[in-house]
């Protein structure tokens, strides 16, 4: 079970190099329990908006919501949020996918240094 960051993403979109591409594409799918927060989809989705427009951003988007359980935040994972920001000084959206993956028990796929510092959860990344 894997939580799924924005960085992942934008590697996964927006890489040139083909070796990435692939490696990405082999993580999505050897990974048969793929999540994504909530706020990834937010990133995702104004990213997209500013580099390629709102079609494709809403073609990405309803891309990832199939292809991916997106969950929300809840009261639980607001306040494990909280804590983990507090704790290790990082910006909410980080702190919001950290404790997804912590609320869930998964894996963390980014190379954030912010959310790869976080102790309480395990992270991977596709090298």
């Amino acid at each position: 079970m894997k939580v799924y960051d924005t960085r992942f993403f934008f590697e996964h979109f927006y890489s040139k190099d083909k070796s990435i591409l692939e490696k990405t594409k082999s993580e999505i799918i050897s990974t048969k329990k793929r999540f994504v927060s909530a706020i990834v989809i937010h990133e995702i989705y104004h990213l997209t908006l500013q580099k390629e427009g709102e079609e494709v951003a809403n073609l990405r988007v309803n891309l990832l919501e199939k292809d991916f359980k997106v969950v929300d935040v809840n009261s639980e994972i607001a306040k494990a949020s909280a804590k983990l920001r507090r704790k290790y000084r990082i910006p909410m959206a980080d702190s919001i996918v950290a404790a997804t993956a912590q609320y869930l028990k998964a894996t963390c796929v980014t190379d954030d240094p912010h959310i790869m510092q976080i102790k309480e959860i395990k992270t991977s990344w596709i090298m």
